[in-house]
C-alpha cells in the first residue's frame, strides 16, 4: 500500500491510498482520482516528506498531543525505551557489577561444563569449589530440580580465553 499527498487545481490537499505507484497512474489517467472537496479530476501529487521508518533502537516516544489525535479505539503505540538511565538505577547497576566482579575473583570459570561440574560436586564425585560458567535453561532447570543450588549472574561474563 502506498499513500500519496494529492492536491487539486483548487489547492485542496488530501491523501490517496493505492496498491502501487502504477495503480495511481492507471486511475489518474482514467480520471478516477478526484478531489473529495470539489470533485475536480485535475489532481496531482503534492510535495510530501518521505516516510522512512526508524530502526527499533531509534524509536522515540510520541508526544501526548499527537497521541490525542489518534483514531479512537486504535491501540496506542508502545512507548519507546527511555534514552537515559535514571542516576539511581545506574548507581545500583554499577554497584551490582562491582559485587559480581568481586565474587567472581574467588570463582573458577568452567565454561559449558558448568552443569556437569556442579552436579559432580553436589553428588560428592569431586571436591567442592566455587565455580561459574555457562548452562542452558534446560540444564539450569534440571540442576534446580535436583536440589543443586545455583544462581544466575546479572551481567554477561567474558570467558577468560576471550578477554584481552
Amino acid at each position: 500500500m502506498i499513500v500519496f499527498d494529492l492536491e487539486c487545481l483548487n489547492a485542496h490537499k488530501f491523501e490517496g491510498w493505492f496498491s502501487s505507484s502504477a495503480e495511481f497512474t492507471r486511475q489518474h489517467e482514467r480520471g478516477l482520482v478526484t478531489c473529495p472537496q470539489c470533485g475536480s479530476s485535475q489532481v496531482g501529487k503534492a510535495l510530501m516528506a518521505p516516510n522512512i521508518a526508524r530502526k527499533g533502537n531509534q524509536l522515540v516516544e510520541t508526544p501526548r498531543s499527537r497521541r490525542a489525535e489518534s483514531v479512537a479505539g486504535a491501540p496506542s503505540p508502545k512507548p519507546a525505551m527511555p534514552t537515559t538511565i535514571p542516576p539511581q538505577a545506574l548507581a545500583v547497576m554499577q554497584k551490582l557489577a562491582t559485587m559480581q566482579a568481586e565474587a567472581l575473583k574467588s570463582s573458577r570459570f568452567v565454561g559449558p561444563k558448568f552443569a556437569e561440574d556442579a552436579r559432580a560436586m553436589h553428588y560428592g564425585e569431586r571436591e567442592n569449589e566455587i565455580i561459574h560458567g555457562q548452562a542452558t535453561v534446560a540444564e539450569a532447570k534440571e540442576l534446580i530440580a535436583e536440589g543443586i543450588a545455583i544462581a544466575p549472574v546479572p551481567f554477561p561474563i567474558v570467558p577468560p580465553e576471550q578477554a584481552n
